[in-house]
């Protein structure tokens, strides 16, 4: 792929690239912690479904039937 025009200049090869590649690392890292947070919530989320679906089967399962 090529890159887009003025992404990569020279002035971006000195101190100035350092910056900005660590600009980018650090939006990365954000977004892949937003993204594991959301993963959390959501497995969260299913755990209490699952825990609460499971606790209602038990209770109908125990509970006797009335003729």
């Amino acid at each position: 792929m090529v890159p887009f025009f003025g992404c990569c200049s020279a002035w971006e090869a000195g101190e100035a690239g350092h910056s900005s590649v660590h600009r980018h690392q650090e939006r990365k890292l954000r977004m892949l912690r937003f993204w594991r947070d959301g993963a959390e919530r959501q497995v969260a989320a299913l755990e209490a479904a699952i825990s609460t679906l499971e606790r209602q089967m038990q209770r109908d399962g125990s509970a006797s039937p009335q003729a």
